[in-house]
């Protein structure tokens, strides 16, 4: 959830970590904070503020910050405590000599908190945080040792955490650790970084290594040193970061998620050029030969959030055209229950960042089990493609803007492809059937290109139905999950209440909630059930519902059906959801801008889900 930036070189540290601290305010920003080792290196000095970035650079123009080479900062998603100002991180012990930034949830703080103010330690903060920063000065005082105390502090943490952490009297080391919480380290010449993601620090390194679970890392201005908690050194490989800064930037655009949206043809070209060669799927990172693909007998599906939505497209089209029993589930229910799998079940695990806590804890479970793990993820060198036994980039670039919209549609593509493949395979698919799809999916982007030159008229629908108190999204068959996540990012923008059902279940319930005040959008492409669909809609109408439906290019029948229609070119029936789902995107998008919402950093949410 929480972002973290860490500095240590020969240039003024704060401009650098505050730059990069806004480049992860996707993370979280209910609250921020930062600390420098003066120069003179003397003291730390902190400064924190409740709210946006924006507001801890006014505090800090008011309150200056002394000249630093070293420092570290933090934007907060609150777990533990209000979002105000002595819950914003950094923490510091008693002494003020150490402070300490923290990403995830330390699940005993409660035991060691009880323990250090029987040691006659005093706390400020409703944080699990404050207590590493104490832990860590209780055995500093019996040792003058700083990095020996670290060590001795976070092997007795439990839960999840990536941390960064400065002491006055060591002024020119910067310390990071982590476990579960992703961190990573970035190398300069004459300075190097630790960062949460890759944006904070892309425009000054493109060198990163992803630090491992219960390893830490020692930085100066001049090396860094890679070891488990025990002090065991360990091998690092650097990586090069492959997106531009730009990937990072809004360029021109008005926000993040817009400039996303737009981004979709492209990412998804470069799916289908790498995995395709003439009618063939090629991915070669699931490391599974067609014989153990034909071997598995079902197929279980974990993700959370719209990544969920992404999965259950992937249940119909892997059912349809691999004709093998698939089941998908929440990644936060399948570790609570006892799922069903064996060496037999082939597991796809599907995050953005990789770092989700609830599906990285889902895949432990399924290994446990004997399953095998491919994963569909766009974070190079994340928690989750090492968990995993194979790994299927989408390389979507960062995605900034909190609600996901490229990221899904590369998911779709990725489910696609490996649908395709498993057929392939089990030999359950005609040649005739797939030089059909492969011909059609290669059309896509060029698609969506159409539909996104047509974003006014989209926008205008949206403005015209922005004074709508609740929404209500219906889909049948494939498009069902489509209806999901139009929903869900419906709620994500514009806090408008808003519910996406199956169609053929609004007779069980939902329509009860039809009026002429509420808008339903209805996913009614050109399908077999596309005549239910038109039902549905008759029965909505009826009922003085206002409906917007999303429909096939050269459907004029639908207009007696419907207050606004928004077309999507023709393509096979089983690809729409790859079409279906952007106007819903740009729909959401507007009305969130209508209302004057904060698209880019709705309010309560952060980017990746880092803590249970």
């Amino acid at each position: 959830m929480c972002g973290i930036v860490g500095y240590v070189g020969h240039k003024n540290a704060a401009p650098i970590l505050l730059d990069g601290l806004k480049k992860l305010e996707y993370r979280g920003y209910d609250s921020s904070g930062i600390a420098v080792i003066a120069r003179d290196k003397s003291k730390i000095a902190v400064r924190k503020n409740q709210g946006k970035i924006k507001a801890l650079e006014e505090l800090i123009q008011s309150k200056h910050l002394p000249e630093s080479f070293l420092g570290i900062c933090h934007t907060r998603w609150a777990t533990h405590g209000k979002p105000n100002r002595t819950n914003a991180h950094p923490h510091c012990d008693c002494s003020g000599k150490i402070v300490v930034v923290h990403n995830g949830i330390i699940e005993n703080y409660q035991e060691l908190k009880k323990f250090l103010q029987e040691k006659n330690h005093t706390f400020s903060s409703e944080t699990d945080t404050e207590v590493i920063a104490h832990l860590i000065e209780h055995y500093y005082k019996q040792k003058k040792d700083f990095l020996s105390a670290v060590r001795r502090a976070i092997v007795q943490l439990k839960g999840s955490f990536a941390l960064g952490i400065l002491c006055s009297d060591d002024p020119d080391r910067l310390i990071a650790a982590r476990v579960g919480s992703p961190l990573i380290v970035g190398i300069g010449k004459g300075e190097n970084f630790i960062a949460s993601d890759v944006p904070a620090i892309l425009d000054k390194t493109k060198k990163v290594i992803y630090l491992s679970d219960g390893h830490m890392a020692v930085l100066t201005k001049g090396k860094v040193e890679v070891s488990t908690f025990s002090g065991k050194k360990v091998p690092t490989k650097i990586h090069t970061v492959a997106f531009k800064v730009g990937a990072a930037q809004r360029e021109g655009f008005a926000h993040f998620m817009l400039k996303e949206i737009h981004e979709q043809p492209a990412v998804l070209s470069q799916i289908l050029s790498s995995r395709l060669k003439g009618n063939r799927v090629y991915l070669d990172g699931i490391s599974l030969n067609d014989r153990q693909l034909r071997e598995f007998q079902n197929v279980v599906v974990v993700a959370c959030g719209t990544a969920y939505h992404a999965g259950m497209v992937g249940k119909y089209l892997i059912e349809q055209f691999a004709q093998i029993p698939v089941w998908t589930d929440l990644s936060s229910e399948f570790r609570y229950r006892f799922p069903l799998v064996s060496k037999k079940t082939l597991v796809v695990a599907i995050s953005q960042s990789g770092e989700t806590a609830d599906t990285l804890a889902a895949v432990k479970e399924a290994k446990l089990k004997g399953a095998k793990v491919i994963s569909i993820c766009n974070a190079v060198g994340s928690s989750l493609a090492r968990e995993s036994d194979g790994i299927l980039y989408t390389h979507a670039g960062p995605e900034i803007g909190v609600a996901s919209t490229k990221a899904y549609t590369a998911q779709l593509m990725m489910l696609y492809l490996l649908a395709l493949k498993l057929a392939t395979a089990r030999g359950k698919i005609r040649s005739k059937e797939l030089n059909e799809i492969v011909k059609e999916l290669k059309h896509i982007p060029a698609l969506l290109k159409d539909i996104l030159n047509n974003k006014d008229k989209i926008a205008q629908v949206a403005r015209a139905n922005s004074h709508f108190g609740c929404f209500l999204f219906l889909g049948r068959n494939i498009n069902f999950p489509t209806a999901l996540e139009g929903a869900l990012k419906l709620k994500e923008i514009s806090y408008i209440p808003a519910e996406g059902y199956a169609a053929g279940e609004m007779k069980h319930g939902p329509i009860a909630l039809i009026d002429e005040y509420r808008a339903v959008v209805c996913i009614a492409p050109q399908s077999d059930i596309y005549d239910k669909m038109i039902s549905n809609m008759q029965e909505i109408k009826a009922r003085r519902g206002k409906i917007i439906a999303i429909a096939t290019s050269g459907d004029e029948t639908i207009k007696h059906h419907a207050s606004h229609v928004v077309y999507i070119p023709k393509t096979h029936k089983i690809l729409t959801p790859l079409l279906a789902v952007v106007p819903l995107q740009l729909i959401a998008y507007y009305i969130a801008v209508k209302r004057g919402c904060d698209v880019d950093q709705p309010r309560n949410l952060a980017k990746s889900v880092t803590v249970e």
